[in-house]
């Protein structure tokens, strides 16, 4: 679905180089948005779900500098922090350069 959306709005989510990883809950609002701005940009990200895995979530806790809510989300292993940082990058313009590193 995000293909036709992205081919119709001229997106260009081959220019996307990155590695992203994303720490999710299946039921996590902020995930759910999180993945959707993700998918509309075209990345192929790579989901950790760790609903009710005490061992996930304390790796990705010492992978987020101690973050213990979900998502947690990194880029290229930069930590990114959760749903409101990335849209927060995204509105100021930092995502796409961000996404477009390899």
């Amino acid at each position: 679905m995000f293909g036709f959306i992205n081919r119709l709005l001229g997106r260009q989510p081959e220019n996307v180089k990155a590695k992203v990883e994303i720490y999710t809950w299946q039921t996590c609002p902020y995930c759910i948005r999180a993945k959707m701005l993700l998918g509309w940009k075209g990345v192929n990200y790579i989901e950790y779900k760790i609903d009710g895995d005490d061992a996930a979530r304390a790796k990705m806790s010492d992978r987020a500098n101690g973050g213990r809510t979900v998502p947690q989300i990194f880029i290229n292993d930069q930590h990114i922090g959760g749903c409101n940082d990335l849209y927060q990058l995204d509105s100021g313009g930092k995502l796409d350069p961000l996404l477009a590193e390899s």
